[in-house]
């Protein structure tokens, strides 16, 4: 640390004040309802351990379980590296830490950690309160190393929802909608758009958005890419905004709402199925695939595997076994989820004749594996 540093601050977008925060669930109604501060970001949604509030001329960075004891000066900067000759802690000469941060840092993709991995509705853990009330399960606990997030969220009471025109700094992110309907409003996309059971919509990189109002109940499947990533509140901003872009492209990516009763139904890469591709592979250009699954009655599925980074399953209706070789069978329902790594060889059997799956995988693009033995 150094108490002289010789700083250029022409490059210095923003400041904030960190504080630790024993509470943060707490913490926020008392600085934003008690003190009228406001919301500006926070994350992870599932459960928050960092906000960012502003108000009366002070910006202020809430974190949970932070390192420091005391109060940090946070300066945010579009060039960190040329503020204070490349330091990126300094002290005060009466002891104040401040911490050089970017303002814009590039979103990072951590490598995947690969396991196989089964979770269960009946032996998850209770649900948590995330951001604007919502329940959230989680459904890949150790995220892969940080590469991916699935939650399981549940709103249970209908109604206009707490929300905010806001936007998500990530790579990619799927809503599914398993049960009941939300109204949602996308920037560019037109009016709001209502999502009932077996809808779904890729929320591109920073699309601004906000939820309006859910039914009794409503659940929704949420993926997102990479596990860690900031939502950011935009108090500008006001939705809809009266244009409707369909072919507008967001960091590359195209919005895409995909409607159940719409859906063409095909043979899938496993024999004995057959699926609906919901086009967010297209719209992606090759990012991510989703598809939802379902078996074709007389048909015993043969054991495949797959080359792809990640390949993530959520039940959506009915029953099956996976066969695993060297293990038990996995008796699976609806609720449950797993993730097979590449090349991990499985048998889709005994499937209910009500039996649907959803597939998301990490590239959209990749080989099956089909057994012939």
């Amino acid at each position: 640390m150094n108490a002289n540093p010789d700083i250029k601050s022409e490059n210095i977008a923003a400041a904030e004040i960190n504080l630790p925060t024993r509470d943060l669930a707490k913490d926020l109604p008392f600085f934003l309802k008690g003190l009228g501060f406001r919301l500006d970001k926070i994350f992870p949604a599932d459960d928050p351990a960092v906000a960012v509030i502003s108000g009366h001329g002070l910006c202020v960075r809430l974190e949970r379980d932070a390192e420091s004891a005391g109060a940090t000066l946070r300066l945010l900067c579009e060039r960190p590296e040329e503020v204070a000759g490349g330091r990126t802690e300094l002290e005060s000469p009466g002891g104040t830490r401040v911490e050089i941060i970017d303002a814009d840092p590039p979103l990072v993709q951590p490598e995947t950690q690969h396991s196989f991995l089964v979770r269960r509705l009946k032996d998850s853990d209770s649900w948590v309160i995330g951001r604007a009330g919502m329940r959230y399960r989680d459904l890949i606990p150790d995220r892969l190393g940080g590469s991916i997030i699935a939650s399981h969220i549940r709103i249970p009471d209908g109604g206009p929802v707490p929300d905010m025109v806001h936007y998500h700094t990530v790579g990619f992110q799927l809503i599914f909608c398993y049960r009941g309907w939300v109204d949602v409003v996308y920037e560019d996309q037109g009016p709001p758009i209502r999502l009932t059971a077996g809808d779904c919509v890729i929320q591109p990189p920073e699309i601004r958005h906000r939820v309006l109002v859910a039914s009794d109940n409503v659940e929704v499947i949420e993926i997102g890419v990479p596990a860690e990533h900031v939502t950011t509140i935009d108090h500008e901003m006001t939705l809809p905004t009266g244009r409707h872009d369909p072919e507008r492209q967001f960091q590359g990516t195209r919005f895409v709402f995909d409607k159940v009763a719409e859906a063409v139904w095909k043979p899938w890469r496993v024999p004995g199925f057959e699926a609906r591709d919901t086009g967010i592979g297209a719209a992606t250009q090759g990012v991510a695939g989703v598809q939802v699954a379902r078996p074709i009655s007389g048909h015993t599925p043969p054991r495949t595997s797959h080359d792809t980074d990640i390949l993530f399953t959520f039940v959506k209706e009915g029953s099956l076994t996976l066969a695993v070789d060297g293990e038990e069978p996995y008796e699976i329902v609806a609720g449950d989820a797993f993730v097979l790594p590449p090349y991990f060889k499985v048998a889709y059997r005994e499937c209910s004749p009500d039996c649907e799956l959803l597939e998301v995988t990490l590239p959209s693009d990749f080989e099956t594996d089909v057994a012939t033995d």
